[in-house]
């Protein structure tokens, strides 16, 4: 129920606010409002003020909406009312109009990114866990517990490192557009630091998802090798694992943190296929150390197979509260809103060329997966993950296809340019075109939601 009140809510209000952009910048330009639309389909509910205002509408399928404008193309129109169509309007006018939906988008992107740096959260800070021994982090010489201090992308100055979700979104976008990342490291948050190269340009990332930070090696922030939740019946139940054990070695080496020993688990030593060797385990338990066998079960659902104990692991690890003030952060809500929407639009457009995997693609399961997930780790985190749908609604609406916001800015670009209007004949063949692209990119984006579902 949680996740479905905080999709509904991300995505229909988001979409108020898209429609509403256009419904204020129109009445602006004196254009008549007919009908503002929240869903299609069958409508449920109706309002209006009077005979002849705007109509207000709820569907049934909440998702999308519209807001239909009085005009001379839809049908006939009163004398005395032509003045007020949109077809009617100049072309300045026209172009706001329609720029407005995205617009609002974007800025209220702004103002949640704003709204979270104002309010301030619990970030973790930015020191390593263990990477893996094939990864570019383990390569260059990063280790466990190291702290990162400032990071610098391709040719660009270096950056004060406030938090995990900071290096890790420098990390994002420097995988993405192919460029390396040099780091300042240190074994203290205050301690000198050393210079390490990450060649991220290596790489060739097609997609920012686990795989991409499992080969980057920096996947997690540090945290101690301590048990949670066991799951009934796991092989960590039946080993005899409890919660709050601290492991200390496995098979006599001595285990640095959680990501450490994951990896142990998850690279447990098979034969043909064969169940899994017993690992031998020595935790702390209440101040008393024991030793334990640890035979972890085989997932096969994956390639590598790897292995589990079906246990939470790791303990929280350490925060750091991050604030900004008025101004300050206004700033990283404009900064972070245009980060987003550049990285989206590269993404869109590398996608398109082949350089980039069509898995980034997300429709309607994944992103209500993603509100219950973010509405349940607290207001702050529900309002990036907003945010973030805004941005990408705001994005999605500008790009150049005919049934989007963006494909009507460009028939006024060529109408700018050329001195006439797209012919009625043109605008009903682009019109099918674009609904062909919409729906394929519906489609891959429901396909990744069942695949992504379905593990």
């Amino acid at each position: 129920m949680t996740t479905l009140f905080a999709f509904v809510l991300a995505l229909g209000g988001l979409i108020v606010i898209h429609e509403y952009g256009h419904y204020r910048v129109a009445l602006a330009c004196g254009v008549k409002v007919l009908r503002f639309s929240v869903g299609f389909g069958k409508p449920l509910w109706r309002w209006q003020r009077h005979p002849g205002a705007t109509e207000w509408v709820l569907c049934a399928l909440p998702l999308g909406g519209y807001v239909r404008m009085l005009d001379e193309r839809e049908g006939p129109v009163p004398a005395d009312q032509q003045h007020l169509a949109f077809n009617r309007q100049r072309l300045r006018n026209r172009a706001l109009i329609v720029a407005a939906g995205p617009a609002a988008n974007l800025l209220t992107a702004v103002l949640l990114y704003a709204c979270v740096a104002w309010m301030g959260q619990a970030q973790p800070v930015a020191q390593l866990s263990s990477p893996s021994p094939a990864s570019l982090a383990h390569q260059v010489g990063l280790r466990s517990a190291q702290w990162v201090q400032q990071v610098s992308t391709g040719t660009g100055s270096a950056q004060a490192v406030a938090s995990f979700g900071d290096l890790r979104w420098a990390l994002t976008q420097a995988a993405l557009n192919g460029q390396d990342v040099r780091l300042w490291v240190a074994n203290t948050p205050e301690g000198a630091a050393q210079e390490v190269l990450l060649p991220l340009s290596d790489l060739q990332a097609r997609e920012a998802d686990a795989a991409l930070f499992e080969r980057i090696g920096i996947e997690a922030p540090w945290s101690a090798p301590v048990l949670g939740r066991l799951l009934p019946n796991g092989a960590g139940e039946r080993a005899g694992l409890r919660e709050g054990d601290r492991v200390l070695s496995v098979n006599g080496v001595v285990v640095l943190d959680a990501q450490d020993l994951r990896q142990r688990i998850r690279n447990v030593d098979t034969v043909n296929n064969a169940p899994a060797q017993a690992q031998r385990w020595r935790v702390e338990r209440a101040g008393v150390t024991m030793d334990l066998s640890v035979t972890p079960d085989i997932d096969n659902r994956v390639l590598p197979h790897r292995g589990r104990i079906e246990a939470y692991i790791g303990h929280t690890p350490q925060t750091v509260w991050i604030s900004h003030g008025p101004w300050a952060g206004l700033i990283q809500g404009l900064e972070r809103t245009w980060d987003v929407s550049w990285m989206s639009l590269q993404m869109f457009g590398r996608m398109l060329i082949g350089e980039a995997s069509l898995k980034n693609l997300s429709g309607p399961l994944t992103i209500a997966d993603y509100a219950g997930q973010s509405a349940s780790l607290g207001l702050s985190a529900y309002l990036v993950f907003v945010a973030l749908v805004s941005v990408s609604l705001g994005v999605l609406n500008l790009l150049p296809l005919p049934v989007l916001d963006g494909g009507h800015l460009m028939y006024y670009l060529w109408e700018a340019v050329t001195g006439r209007a797209v012919s009625v004949v043109w605008l009903e063949r682009l019109q099918r075109v674009g609904v062909m692209a919409l729906m394929a990119l519906m489609s891959v984006a429901l396909f990744n939601d069942v695949a992504r579902l379905l593990g």
